[in-house]
């Protein structure tokens, strides 16, 4: 099991599952990020919080807690 917070710049990743419960799970589903579609890890910022990532052809930070809810590989 790999999250999104593990991975490094420049990879592209395939999303298997998103973890989290209710409205978090749903906020993550509602910014496009749903099993099986691909994201690219553009930047990280210094500390590790945010992440930025281009999905579904749009550009997105992700807290670091919610990155670590999303499951890769």
């Amino acid at each position: 099991m790999k999250t999104l917070r593990e991975v490094n710049i420049g990879e592209t990743v395939k999303v298997t599952k998103i973890g989290g419960e209710g409205a978090v799970k749903r906020r993550i589903m509602d910014m496009g990020i749903t099993k099986g579609v691909e994201l690219y890890v553009r930047k990280i910022a210094p500390l590790g919080d945010p992440v930025e990532i281009t999905v579904r052809g749009y550009e997105l930070s992700v807290r670091k807690a919610d990155a670590e809810m999303i499951e890769v590989e």
